[in-house]
């Protein structure tokens, strides 16, 4: 089954050239849709990324990345 990640192009802490191909490696099955998620509190204070119904959000890039790995679909 196809994973479902979103990810804001307004976010101040994530870099859209480094975290798609990431996030692509990640979930090779996956269309990464990206745009305005409306969740601009959190978004101007940390990195989140919308995965699969859940919002995963941590300090850094990196740190979000690791936390969105258990709600990865195989």
């Amino acid at each position: 089954m196809a994973n479902d990640i979103r990810i804001c192009d307004k976010c101040n802490h994530i870099k859209l050239k480094s975290i798609v191909p990431k996030l692509q490696k990640m979930a090779p099955d996956t269309e990464i849709k990206i745009g305005c998620k409306s969740y601009c509190g959190p978004c101007g204070k940390r990195a989140f990324i919308y995965v699969n119904g859940r919002y995963v959000s941590a300090p850094t890039e990196s740190e979000v990345l690791t936390k969105m790995e258990p709600f990865i679909k195989s």
